[in-house]
């Protein structure tokens, strides 16, 4: 196994309304049986726990992704973390996630998750204006985003927020205002992404126009500012936290560590006979519950990553960090690294800054990173 930990990876695939940006592995449900749903993902959780064998990783942490994972009942996010605690050793500060949306009938139910053994919220507010809210689609109005965030911080010590900017014609006065807004709740994370139009979603369809890059650079550069000023510097390139209160599950992807990935459309990385595989489930909720039921899995690839290709997405990972990587444990890692004459050429350039061992981008390459990549890979 990696340094950089292992973790657990739970998708819950059902949202209420498929918002128009959205090409997440999500379905939309009128009812859901969420213990029917915990038990196939228990199924499956057992099956990944049997393919590393005796040797159990310590969980660091548990993240429940979506779709809406907060539309199942707090027994369910329970009955899944007791079958983890009961599959593998658990640490004992595990960081422990779930991913909610602010209506107010999820809001509700904070207090259960927090019963059950969820010790950090990321909340998806998305905007702090009714009209752009409206235009993503989403079902909550900004009230109900700012009595959920308030319940949020009431039930947890480690509320994360989530918002969408370069939004049509979105200033750099308004996003000012609105991220100004944000940073005043005083949670201990933000994920601020711009929103991007992803082939065969509503937006694309309607043909929404975002602005042009410059324009992006412009409002990209103010959030650093801005989040800087606050305390609350971008540790990657879209995640934001006061110091100590990075968000470790993805630390473990960007890193580069392992994770197992259960639940429809999950993907994950798991170090098995000194192989590194990529496993990857079956994305359709449905027919993914059919096979959990008849195989005891829903996995349908597992592909051997070679070291070369592991070199690369670890690299295109590990670069997304201020932090950087370190070429010493990559290069014992992976018995390869990147030339020194191409890093040099890249530093002179502005765009890489080598300290000791340790690499990294600069905000000016953090802007052209797959360029980098491609280059240094």
């Amino acid at each position: 196994m990696s340094g950089a930990g292992f973790g657990i990876y739970v998708h819950w695939p059902f949202c209420a309304a498929k918002c128009p940006y959205c090409d997440f592995n999500s379905h939309v449900r009128s009812e859901i049986d969420d213990t029917a749903w915990a038990g196939a993902i228990a199924r499956e959780l057992e099956h990944m726990a049997a393919l590393q064998g005796g040797a159990r990783t310590l969980v660091q942490s548990v993240f429940f992704g979506g779709g809406t994972p907060s539309l199942m009942r707090g027994a369910a996010a329970g009955a899944v973390l007791n079958t983890i605690a009961k599959l593998w050793p658990v640490a004992n500060d595990v960081e422990i996630t779930l991913e909610a949306n602010p209506a107010s009938a999820e809001a509700a139910r904070f207090a259960d998750y927090r019963a059950a053994g969820i010790n950090r919220v990321s909340l998806g507010v998305q905007a702090l204006n009714d009209a752009d809210l409206k235009f993503l689609g989403r079902l909550h109005n900004v009230a109900e985003a700012k009595a959920a965030l308030a319940m949020a911080m009431q039930n947890f010590e480690r509320v994360s927020l989530d918002l969408i900017y370069a939004r049509p014609g979105q200033t750099l006065d308004a996003w000012e205002k609105e991220l100004s807004e944000a940073l005043a709740f005083g949670t201990e994370h933000l994920s601020l992404y711009q929103l991007t139009i992803e082939p065969q979603t509503p937006f694309a369809a309607r043909g929404i126009v975002i602005p042009d890059d410059d324009h992006a650079v412009a409002l990209y550069e103010r959030t650093q500012a801005m989040t800087n000023a606050a305390g609350r510097p971008a540790y990657e390139i879209s995640n934001h936290a006061s110091p100590g209160a990075e968000c470790r599950h993805n630390l473990i992807y960007w890193r580069y560590g392992d994770y197992a990935g259960a639940g429809p459309g999950a993907h994950g990385r798991l170090q098995i006979g000194g192989k590194r595989l990529a496993t990857l489930c079956e994305r359709l909720p449905e027919r993914w519950q059919d096979q959990v039921r008849q195989e005891g899995h829903g996995i349908v690839e597992v592909t051997e990553i070679s070291a070369a290709e592991a070199a690369r997405e670890h690299l295109l990972m590990g670069l997304r960090l201020r932090e950087g990587i370190d070429l010493d444990a990559y290069r014992a890692r992976w018995g390869t690294a990147p030339h020194a004459e191409k890093i040099a050429a890249l530093a002179a350039d502005g765009f890489l800054v080598q300290t000791g061992s340790q690499l990294a981008a600069t905000p000016k390459g953090v802007l052209v990173l797959n360029r980098l990549i491609a280059e240094l890979a």
